[in-house]
C-alpha cells in the first residue's frame, strides 16, 4: 500500500513542476483583454513613473543590459558576467563609477529578485528548477542574495563577489518584471485555491532591497536600450 505522506509529497512536487509550464499558457488569459482591464480599473503592469525615473540613473560611459529570462546552466552566469563586465572595464581604464550594468529579471528568472522566506515558503527551487550550487538540490534560498564570502569562484579568476548585494554595491542595477510576478502569483494562487491579489502583494513585498519593480521585463529591456545600453541575452 502506498504511503499517504509519500503520495501527498509526490502530488505537491507534480503541482510545483507544472506551474512554470502552465503559466505561459494560463497567464495571458489571466491578464484579460485591455477592455476588461480598463473596465475593472486594474493594471497588472504597475506604475511606470518610478520605473522611468529609475532608468535616469544611467549616466556612465560604458553601458550594458543583461536580459535574464531563464535560470542559466550554470545559474551564476548572469551575475558573473555583470562582475566581469565591471572588472574588465576597470582593467581597460574605466572605473566602476563610469560603468552602468542593468540586469532585467523576467519570465522564469523572477525568483532571483525575491527573498529567502519566499523561496522557502513557495519552493521556488522546485517550481523553477533551480538547484542550490551548495547542495545540488532544489534551492530553498535565493543563492545570490548575501552569499557567504568566497562562495562563488571562477577558474582562473578565483573568488568572485557576485551576490546581488555585492553587485549592487558596485553600482549594478537590478529590476524585476511585474507582469511575470502577476502571472506566476495568479497561477500559484489558482493551484492553492488562494487569493491571487494576496500572493502578488506578498511577492511584491518580498522583492529584495534595491531591486526595482518594472511594468514588464520587455519594457525594461527597451528602456535600457533607449538609454544607450548594449543588449546581451543572459539566459
Amino acid at each position: 500500500m502506498e504511503d499517504k505522506s509519500q503520495k501527498q509529497t509526490t502530488h505537491r512536487r507534480g503541482f510545483l513542476g507544472s506551474i512554470a509550464a502552465s503559466a505561459a499558457a494560463l497567464g495571458i488569459a489571466t491578464l484579460g483583454t485591455p477592455a476588461q482591464l480598463a473596465a475593472e480599473n486594474f493594471s497588472p503592469f504597475g506604475n511606470t513613473n518610478d520605473a522611468d525615473e529609475w532608468f535616469n540613473q544611467i549616466k556612465g560611459k560604458h553601458r550594458i543590459v543583461y536580459d535574464v529570462v531563464e535560470p542559466t546552466n550554470p545559474i551564476l552566469m548572469p551575475f558573473a558576467w555583470s562582475r566581469v563586465f565591471l572588472a574588465t572595464n576597470g582593467a581597460t581604464g574605466t572605473p566602476e563609477k563610469d560603468v552602468n550594468v542593468v540586469v532585467v529579471l523576467r519570465h522564469n528568472a523572477i525568483p532571483f529578485a525575491m527573498n529567502h522566506d519566499l523561496w522557502a515558503k513557495y519552493k521556488f527551487g522546485e517550481m523553477f528548477k533551480i538547484n542550490d550550487p551548495a547542495t545540488n538540490a532544489a534551492s530553498v534560498r535565493n543563492p545570490f542574495w548575501q552569499p557567504k564570502p568566497g562562495e562563488y569562484k571562477m577558474p582562473g579568476f578565483g573568488p568572485l563577489p557576485i551576490g546581488i548585494n555585492e553587485l549592487q554595491a558596485s553600482g549594478v542595477m537590478f529590476c524585476v518584471c511585474n507582469a511575470a510576478l502577476t502571472v506566476y502569483s495568479a497561477v500559484v494562487a489558482d493551484g492553492m485555491k488562494a487569493n491571487s491579489a494576496d500572493i502578488l502583494k506578498e511577492w511584491t513585498a518580498g522583492v529584495l532591497q534595491g531591486i526595482q519593480v518594472v511594468p514588464s521585463g520587455v519594457w525594461a529591456v527597451g528602456r535600457a536600450q533607449e538609454h544607450s545600453c548594449a543588449y546581451c541575452y543572459a539566459g
